[in-house]
C-alpha cells in the first residue's frame, strides 16, 4: 500500500491514551485519596475549559501554562495550597501519567500493521507531549509505534478549532480538501474533540470507556456524532480497519 493509500490514524493524548485520572495518585499524597480524585477531576475540568475560553478570546498560551494555571484553579477552589515545589513535582508527574489498560493492545497491534500510519495529537507543546511520550512507563514502550508527534505550538489554537484538525491533515501529508480530510482517523475519549473533528471533516472514533453512550447534544447542531463508537483504544484500531476495509 503506498504511503498515500495508508490508513491515518491520529490518537489523542490526554483523557484517550494517557490517563489524567492517575495523577491522582501524586495528589493522594498530599491530600488523601478522596480528596486527590475530586482535585485531579477538577484539574481537568479547569484544563480543558481554559482552552476553550482562549480559544473565544483569540489568546493563547502554552498548555503546560495552562496546566498549572487550572492546578491551581482546583486547588483553590477545594480550599486547600500546594508550595511552588509541590507544585513543580505534580507538573513534573503530569509527564509520567499511566495510559488506561487496553491501550497498550491497541498499540502493539500497530507495530506489524504496515498499512497504518499513526500519530499523537495534542493540545499539549511539543516539549509537553514528547515528555509524556517519552516518560511515561507505560506508553513509552510504544512509542516506536508513532510515526509523528503533532501538537497545536505551532498554529498556536486549541481543539476544537477547525484549524488544529486542518493543521494535523497538513502534517500527515494530505491536503484540506473534503475528500482528504476524509480519509483522517482521530481517535479520542473528548466528546469535544469528536464534535471538533466531525465538523471539519475527520472520521471520528469515540472512545466510551464508562459504556454510556454518546450524549453530547451538540453535535447535532454541528456536525452529528463520532464515525464509530468503541470501548478502548484497541477496539478502535480493529474497528478502524474494518470500516476502511468495507468502504
Amino acid at each position: 500500500m503506498s504511503s498515500n493509500n495508508k490508513t491515518i490514524i491520529a490518537f489523542d493524548l490526554y483523557g484517550t491514551l494517557l490517563s489524567t485520572e492517575s495523577i491522582a495518585t501524586e495528589l493522594a499524597s498530599h491530600f488523601g485519596e478522596e480528596k486527590a480524585r475530586s482535585i485531579a477531576a477538577s484539574w481537568r475540568r479547569y484544563q480543558l475549559e481554559y482552552t476553550w475560553r482562549m480559544n473565544s478570546m483569540s489568546l493563547y498560551k502554552p498548555f503546560s501554562d495552562i496546566t498549572r494555571a487550572s492546578l491551581k484553579h482546583a486547588l483553590a477552589e477545594s480550599g486547600v495550597s500546594l508550595s511552588d515545589s509541590d507544585i513543580e513535582s505534580l507538573m513534573k508527574a503530569y509527564n509520567s501519567l499511566g495510559t488506561f489498560p487496553d491501550v497498550a493492545p491497541g498499540l502493539e497491534g500497530l507495530a506489524s500493521d504496515p498499512d497504518i500510519d499513526a500519530y499523537v495529537f495534542s493540545n499539549g507543546t511539543d516539549a509537553m507531549v514528547s515528555s509524556s511520550v517519552a516518560l511515561s512507563p507505560s506508553l513509552s514502550p510504544h512509542r516506536a509505534n508513532f510515526r509523528g508527534l503533532i501538537t497545536v505550538q505551532e498554529i498556536q489554537v486549541f481543539k476544537p478549532d477547525p484549524r488544529v484538525y486542518q493543521h494535523l491533515a497538513k502534517k500527515v501529508g494530505k491536503s484540506t480538501s473534503k475528500e482528504d480530510m476524509a480519509t483522517i482517523w482521530l481517535v479520542t475519549g473528548n466528546p469535544f474533540d469528536v464534535v471538533g473533528a466531525r465538523a471539519a471533516g475527520i472520521q471520528a472514533a469515540w472512545v466510551d470507556r464508562a459504556n454510556g453512550g454518546w450524549n453530547d447534544r451538540l453535535g447535532e447542531l454541528a456536525s452529528g456524532g463520532p464515525t464509530i463508537i468503541v470501548k478502548g483504544v484497541d477496539e478502535a484500531v480493529d474497528a478502524i480497519r474494518k470500516w476502511t476495509a468495507e468502504q
